[in-house]
This record gives structure tokens, sequence and C-alpha cells, in this order.
């Protein structure tokens, strides 16, 4: 039997594009509004994780609900959009997805409509079979379900996939359709929280895909 060619699923925010600044300064501005504290890039990176509103009733100290974290989301997106010409791709972001030998493609929980034209914008688009980012209005859940969806639209196995990103919920994703992840230090998880758990850890991006051919 022919083995499954390998795919490669790239995270976009903190992994291929270095935005961890503007995140934290876009959730502050989301703190500021409600009276809550201001956090560093530290403690965004020990404390962030999915779904989002959970991080807010955590950092807050009080329940998030539906209603709120939409106010609270369209508040970030905001912050976010007027910083985004700030960021830059990570500075070996090119060559990793140069090193990839198969096919690639990107999967972002940012809004879709603004991912593709971004992505465009900095010359990637030639890179991916597919790019796909959230169809809703409101962020912040969990990334297994539109991994799901991304490999359905591109007729790819989960078990031949290896996703890059910097969460624990990339990883979560990628076992829930069978596949492996290998986790980036440079995005917006606190290092000793993506090795404690147990998937393969790289500090580059082109380690990353050195430890994801590997695993391929």
């Amino acid at each position: 039997m022919t083995p499954v060619r390998p795919h490669l699923v790239w995270d976009w925010n903190g992994t291929l594009l270095n935005d961890l600044s503007l995140v934290v300064a876009s959730t502050n501005a989301v703190f500021a509004t409600v009276g809550g504290p201001t956090v560093t890039a530290d403690e965004h990176r020990v404390r962030f994780r999915r779904p989002v509103a959970d991080y807010y009733a955590e950092v807050l100290g009080q329940a998030v609900d539906d209603e709120q974290f939409g106010k609270l989301d369209r508040i970030f997106h905001d912050a976010y959009r007027s910083g985004l010409t700030t960021c830059e791709l990570a500075a070996d972001a090119r060559d990793a997805m140069a090193a990839w030998p198969g096919d690639q493609s990107l999967l972002s929980m940012w809004f879709h409509e603004e991912l593709v034209p971004t992505v465009h914008t900095y010359g990637l688009t030639r890179h991916f079979v597919r790019v796909d980012g959230l169809r809703g209005t409101v962020g912040g859940d969990r990334k297994a379900e539109s991994l799901r969806l991304h490999l359905a639209e591109l007729d790819v196995d989960g078990g031949s996939v290896v996703l890059i990103g910097d969460s624990i919920d990339d990883a979560d994703a990628a076992a829930a359709v069978g596949g492996r992840a290998v986790l980036y230090t440079g995005g917006f998880t606190d290092p000793a929280r993506l090795r404690a758990s147990g998937h393969p850890v790289a500090d580059t991006l082109t380690e990353a895909v050195t430890l994801a051919r590997t695993l391929s």
C-alpha cells in the first residue's frame, strides 16, 4: 500500500505571524473597558487559553457570558485591526515554509474575510493549497471543529496531518482528527506549558518543520 503523503497545517497568529505584542495590547484594551487588570506578555502566555471567554473570566474574576464576550471580542478585534500593520512574520517563517517537502495549508481562528487578504499582503498565498479562517462573527472558540472542516475541504485524512502551532489548543485539535502537532515557543503560550504537554516543541519554525518531518 502506498503511504499517505503527509500534509502540514500551519497556524497563523502567534506562529507564522509575530503578533504577540499586538494581541497583548488588544487584550489589555478589552480589560480596561471593564476595570480589569493590565497583563504583561509573560502573564498572558502563562494564562491564555481557549475558549477565550474562559481566559477573560479568570483574569477578570467574574463569569463572562456569551453576550458580554461578544462585546469584548469586538473591542479586541477593533484594537487588533488598528495595529496590524505593525506586525511582521516570524523571523524564519519563509525559510520554514520553504523547507516543507509536501503540501501545506493555513488554518487560523481569525476572521476568514480578513485573513485571506492579509496572507496575500505578506506574499504567502502561493505556499498554501488552502487558507481558512473563522467564518463566524465572534471569535475565541477552540480549533478542533475548524480543523475537521478544513481537512474535509482538502480531502485530507487527519492521520496524515502535522499541525504547527503555538498553543495547547492547536495540539488538541490535531489529536482530535488523529493527527500530530509540533508546538512553537515563540507565540502566545509559555514554553513550560508547551513542554509539559508531551508534544514535540520547537524554539524556531525551521526547527518545527524539521521535527514535523520526523513525525510524517
